[in-house]
């Protein structure tokens, strides 16, 4: 059973994307509707001005502060594979969970959710998940680690005894093995609104996913992710919100689903 079928989800989004002069995203505007941000750290995306702000602006609006660290790559914006070792991914999240803490309130962050292809090698190689998961734990063992639901990663991060919150995603397919369809297949971001708003309902009410083959998989998560570059997001972020509100869902901050802290 999803927490959304006894009435309560997270609802998050990844911000603070911009960089230098160029503003990238409608922060201001999407972070009304979520419960959390995972907030670029640098590698991908963002920069110590940005970060700044995007940390006040999480604040200003009572959002849960995440980190959502990646591989060292802008040119690529983090979703190009890279060959690190486990001590390189180790030192690479810890030194971007501390570059952002260092603007949070007491030095303290709710939650850190890696980005891009380091999220997705997480998912299916078992030493890059085990290297986050002992970064994040040495760094605060109170953070929360954000991580997809039903996968390897969730059981490594369960096994170390540290605090999980399951994602799923409103606007990213998924295999019937329950991993998110690669961007360079089609399909792979969802970008009608109805079907966002519908795949959001079923996941927080239901427990339950349409794969891309159409099988239907139990998908049972803390957490729902829209990202804040998809086309339309403060739309359809006021729009999932809405209809889950309508639907009963009590719209949580993961801090106040996980146990611990």
């Amino acid at each position: 059973m999803t927490n959304g079928a006894t009435g309560k989800i997270d609802f998050n989004a990844d911000i603070g994307e911009s960089f230098a002069g160029y503003e990238l995203g409608l922060d201001s505007e999407i972070v009304k509707y979520i419960t959390s941000a995972n907030i670029a750290t640098g590698f991908h995306a963002g920069d110590p001005d940005w970060m700044a702000k995007t940390v006040a602006l999480a604040i200003d609006n009572q959002v849960g502060i995440g980190a959502h660290p990646a591989y060292p790559d802008l040119a690529g914006f983090g979703r190009r594979n890279m060959d690190l070792t486990p001590d390189e991914v180790h030192n690479a999240v810890t030194y971007q969970v501390g570059a952002l803490s260092a603007f949070a309130p007491g030095r303290k962050l709710q939650h850190v959710k890696p980005h891009g292809a380091l999220y997705n090698t997480a998912v299916r190689d078992a030493a890059v998940a085990e290297a986050i998961v002992s970064a994040v734990k040495a760094f605060d063992p109170n953070l929360i680690h954000v991580v997809l639901a039903g996968s390897q990663w969730e059981e490594i991060a369960r096994a170390q005894g540290v605090r999980v919150a399951r994602e799923c995603y409103a606007d990213r397919a998924v295999t019937a093995e329950g991993t998110l369809v690669p961007r360079s297949q089609p399909g792979a971001v969802v970008h009608d609104p109805d079907e966002v708003v519908a795949r959001s309902l079923k996941l927080a009410t239901e427990g339950k996913v349409t794969a891309v083959d159409g099988t239907e998989i139990d998908f049972s998560a803390d957490s729902i992710c829209l990202h804040g570059d998809t086309a339309g997001a403060v739309e359809l972020a006021a729009a999932v919100r809405s209809s889950l509100e309508s639907a009963g869902v009590e719209i949580t901050p993961m801090n106040k689903l996980v146990a611990g802290g």
